[in-house]
C-alpha cells in the first residue's frame, strides 16, 4: 500500500519539476512551490512576463483509460485552489496585482498549458 503512495507522490513530484522547468523557459519567474496550509495546496505560484500572477494546478497522466489530466480538476479541487489562492493572497498583503489559475497537463514528455482554466 506504501508503495503505490510513495510512487505516485514520486510520479507527481517529478510532473510538478517538469511543469516548472516548462514554465521557467517560458519566461515565467516561480514565486513558491507547494504552498500549502491545512485547507489544501497549491502546486505552484509563479508570476508570467507580463507580470500576473498564476497559481497553477499541475496534474500528469495516468494513463488513457483515466481520461485527460485536466478533467481530474474537479470543481471541489477548483474551490480548494480558489480559497488557497485567497490565504496566499492575504498572508503576503498582495492586493490589485492581476491573478489568474492555470492548470498544466504533464503526459510524458508533452506538456499541455492551459491559462485562465477556471475563475475564481
Amino acid at each position: 500500500m506504501g508503495t503505490t503512495t510513495d510512487s505516485t507522490r514520486t510520479k507527481g513530484s517529478k510532473a510538478e519539476d517538469q511543469a516548472v522547468e516548462y514554465l521557467i523557459a517560458q519566461g515565467y519567474r516561480i514565486v513558491t512551490r507547494n504552498y500549502q496550509s491545512r485547507k489544501g495546496e497549491i502546486d505552484c505560484v509563479a508570476e508570467d512576463p507580463n507580470g500576473t500572477l498564476a497559481f497553477v494546478e499541475v496534474k500528469s497522466s495516468m494513463g488513457p483509460r483515466f481520461g485527460h489530466p485536466f478533467h481530474r480538476i474537479t470543481r471541489a479541487k477548483q474551490r480548494t485552489i480558489v480559497s488557497m489562492a485567497r490565504l496566499y493572497l492575504a498572508e503576503h498583503h498582495i492586493a490589485n496585482k492581476p491573478c489568474r489559475f492555470d492548470a498544466i497537463a504533464v503526459m510524458g514528455t508533452r506538456i499541455e498549458h492551459l491559462r485562465n482554466a477556471f475563475l475564481g
